[in-house]
């Protein structure tokens, strides 16, 4: 199976002074306005960053933060995740499991449609999932149902989805935003929409306009949508204070301040299961030894992390991912231990120290800022870091997942979805190259098993595994943090660590400025 791309570009952050600057010049004359209760029509102007040339509207082959938010507003899953991160139905009525976990039914909301008023069928979602895990053009979430034999239409809102092997975790897979439904006759360069919205224009790396679809069985309040690209955030925050945008995605988090004390300002602070890990390659040198992948760990100050790099908007990491998931870990606490790290990197070999180079881009707001920490902090133990600094088009360039000591950032997910995505040989973004067979047969048995609290101790078991040899740092998680005008109403705070609500503009609406 092929490996799809991923990368996101993000720009750099303005100074304190800058930004107040812009503040002044852009806030003295206006006055705040509160959206006041849900109004219907409008137009939102979103400003985000990242765009190039390869953005998509094609519902299973989101990129960039931009493409993620045309294809959370153009397309619908079967199930959805909400602003908790608990998978709900969208376009299914009900999605249940057999016994084993080896078949599972779903039924179709009554009357869901596409933007054209075609009817949602069973057919359509068996195309849809046949497209994704295309052999010969895998998509995104292919690895999410490499266990999928077959979807059988059984009725006109029924369909069943037919396993290989037992799967438990299979109404999270189908979750995802890359497994959106489209129509059997779906063209991505014209598509027909099963989302809220419906594409009017689209120019990458430039903007988007959308527009409501009539069809869709759930209210909107919005005329319409505008997806503005912004080079860096220096550009995107000027547009934000000089009223050119409404809502912006992501923010410096060292001006949160700064910008909230703009009267016209709001800031959305959600906290996330988000996290920046640095990622060490468990097949080679030198981190193919766990005593060097421990030593490593250990010397990270966890909670000078989140002071320094996410100006205290995050929550410490205790190297395991998925903090929001049911079953989490009460692990013991990773605490900065050099001593300990110096006597691990001795016995591995390194008794002078060791040279390493990190690989780090601007592909989060964070990620770069850590690696300057990381690079710190090391040194007290002997690690003498290089860093090697490339953009985030390199990154996520033909060396990506290739890189022996590097980062990466995920959203919020489970712990189980998330080791499907990267710690098991056919994930697609298996960035340390974690392939330990005790660890794959224990994960198999819990992926067997729907009920969370019934594969509680299997997950435990897994989780002790990484937390003692895998190859991730995972030294927090960090909030989301987006602003909007005060007259936007609708934006609440949303876990999955997407921006601006989970992208989720159904529900947003424009007050009467």
């Amino acid at each position: 199976m092929n490996t799809p791309n991923r990368r996101q570009a993000l720009g750099a952050g303005l100074s304190i002074s800058a930004i107040a600057g812009l503040s002044a010049c852009g806030g003295g004359a206006v006055t705040a306005i509160d959206a006041g209760d849900p109004v219907k029509g409008g137009s939102l102007r979103v400003g985000i960053t990242g765009g190039n040339a390869a953005d998509t509207v094609d519902a299973h082959i989101p990129v960039n933060n931009g493409d993620v938010c045309r294809s959370v507003n153009l397309y619908n899953a079967l199930y959805g995740w909400d602003d908790d991160s608990k998978v709900v139905p969208l376009l299914a009525e009900s999605f249940e499991s057999n016994a084993d976990a080896t078949v599972w039914t779903c039924t179709l909301k009554e009357g869901v449609k596409f933007s054209d008023g075609r009817d949602i069928t069973p057919e359509d979602v068996k195309f849809s999932f046949e497209r994704i895990t295309d052999p010969d053009d895998p998509k995104t979430a292919a690895a999410n149902f490499t266990m999928l034999d077959k979807v059988v239409p059984t009725g006109k809102r029924s369909m069943e989805f037919r396993l290989s092997e037992p799967n438990g975790l299979f109404n999270d897979a189908v979750a995802e935003y890359t497994a959106g439904i489209v129509p059997a006759d779906y063209d991505p360069e014209n598509p027909v929409c099963s989302g809220p919205f419906k594409l009017k224009s689209f120019t990458p790396a430039q903007s988007t306009v959308l527009e409501p679809n009539e069809y869709y069985f759930d209210k909107s309040y919005l005329d319409e949508v505008q997806l503005l690209n912004f080079n860096d955030s220096d550009a995107l925050i000027n547009a934000l204070l000089s009223t050119q945008v409404d809502a912006i995605a992501g923010i410096p988090l060292a001006l949160v301040e700064v910008i909230a004390a703009d009267e016209r300002m709001a800031i959305l602070n959600s906290e996330t299961g988000m996290w920046l890990p640095f990622t060490m390659r468990v097949d080679k040198k030198p981190f193919d030894d766990v005593k060097v992948r421990q030593a490593f760990r250990l010397v990270v100050d966890r909670e000078q992390m989140i002071e320094q790099v996410l100006s205290g908007f995050g929550t410490v990491g205790n190297d395991m991912f998925g903090p929001l998931s049911e079953n989490y870990p009460d692990f013991p606490q990773r605490k900065q231990d050099i001593d300990k790290a110096k006597k691990l990197l001795a016995e591995a070999g390194y008794p002078d120290g060791i040279d390493v180079e990190l690989v780090t881009a601007p592909i989060q707001s964070g990620a770069v800022e850590s690696a300057q920490v990381f690079a710190q902090q090391a040194a007290e133990a002997g690690i003498r870091v290089k860093i090697r600094r490339v953009d985030s088009t390199t990154f996520f360039g033909d060396e990506y997942l290739k890189w022996d000591f590097a980062q990466d950032f995920w959203y919020t997910r489970d712990f189980m979805p998330q080791v499907i995505s990267s710690c098991i040989s056919e994930s697609p973004f298996n960035e340390t190259h974690w392939d330990d067979p005790a660890f794959n047969k224990v994960f198999d048995k819990a992926r067997a098993i729907p009920s969370p609290a019934k594969r509680r101790d299997l997950e435990h078991e897994l989780q002790k595994m990484l937390y003692d040899e895998g190859g991730y740092i995972v030294w927090g998680f960090a909030n989301q943090v987006d602003a909007f005008q005060k007259y936007v109403g609708g934006l609440v705070k949303n876990s999955t660590g997407r921006p601006l609500s989970g992208w989720r503009f159904d529900r947003v609406w424009i007050g009467k400025v």
